[in-house]
């Protein structure tokens, strides 16, 4: 059994219209055969009308391909969308965003992967492992979450954090 993984819409759109790195970060995730992948009709309505609209047929095959291989789809009802509710009003995420961690909690995930910079506050969801696939959010995202464990997150040390990794990640590019 895999790692129960949710995959937010931007990393399938990544993954097939992103720019090489971007969408190599999202395949990563997208065939980890070390994951079984959690989804929600949410995600397909965030896909699939953009690409049938534009008769993008491989693009649509992309995304069908992944729901097929979806081990849990978590359907709408009242009691998810209240969840999405309460996520919002504790955490300040919005929208579908935090439909799609309640979709997570619902699904039983342990990591949700999505393609939100880490200055989003789908990031501050509590009891769920959220991972950006940009792998300079990412690289945020973790010294980040380290620097809370550690209670060292005040908002000037978060700044100066991400201003060094910033600078470290030009150097090396």
């Amino acid at each position: 059994m895999g790692v129960r993984t949710y995959i937010d819409s931007g990393v399938l759109i990544a993954a097939i219209r992103g720019d090489q790195t971007i969408a190599a970060a999202a395949r990563s995730y997208l065939y980890d055969p070390l994951r079984d992948y959690i989804s929600s009709d949410y995600v397909k309505v965030e896909v699939l009308p953009s690409c049938i609209f534009q008769g993008n047929q491989d693009e649509k095959d992309f995304y069908d391909d992944f729901f097929r291989r979806t081990i849990t789809r978590v359907p709408s009802d009242d009691a998810l969308l209240q969840l999405a509710i309460n996520e919002g009003s504790a955490t300040g995420v919005s929208g579908l965003d935090a439909v799609h961690v309640a979709c997570a909690r619902v699904g039983g995930a342990v990591d949700l992967i999505t393609s939100e910079k880490v200055t989003k506050p789908i990031h501050r969801a509590a009891g769920i492992n959220v991972i950006s696939i940009n792998p300079e959010r990412a690289a945020r995202s973790e010294l980040q979450r380290s620097a809370i464990a550690l209670g060292r997150a005040s908002k000037s040390f978060a700044i100066a954090i991400l201003r060094s990794i910033k600078k470290a990640l030009r150097l090396g590019s």
